[in-house]
């Protein structure tokens, strides 16, 4: 069995409205994941709060920084050319 998987999931050509989309859809989906592990967590009292915390803080300037980026391009008259490959590889339990 292979151990790597990569799965394309995001490529073409898209006016920034439509890049808008899809991207902050991916960002608001892993930011709701990370809230509903931090929202678990605290549930079970568990004090493993930190990685989620800093996830959270990085998606949303990362959306920060798209949101100008898209901003400029809309203004410009650009497109976007966008590639996003998940690559996941599989490793042994610890």
């Amino acid at each position: 069995m292979e151990n790597n998987l990569t799965i394309k999931l995001v490529e073409g050509s898209f006016l920034p409205s439509e890049a808008g989309k899809i991207l902050f859809s991916l960002i608001n989906s892993k930011i709701n994941y990370h809230n509903l592990e931090l929202f678990s967590a605290q549930e079970r009292s568990d004090g493993n709060l930190e990685h989620s915390k800093q996830r959270i803080e990085y998606l949303k300037n990362a959306s920060e920084k798209l949101s100008e980026f898209i901003k400029e391009a809309s203004q410009n008259q650009y497109h976007f050319e966008i590639t996003g490959d998940i690559q996941i590889r599989m490793i042994e339990s610890a």
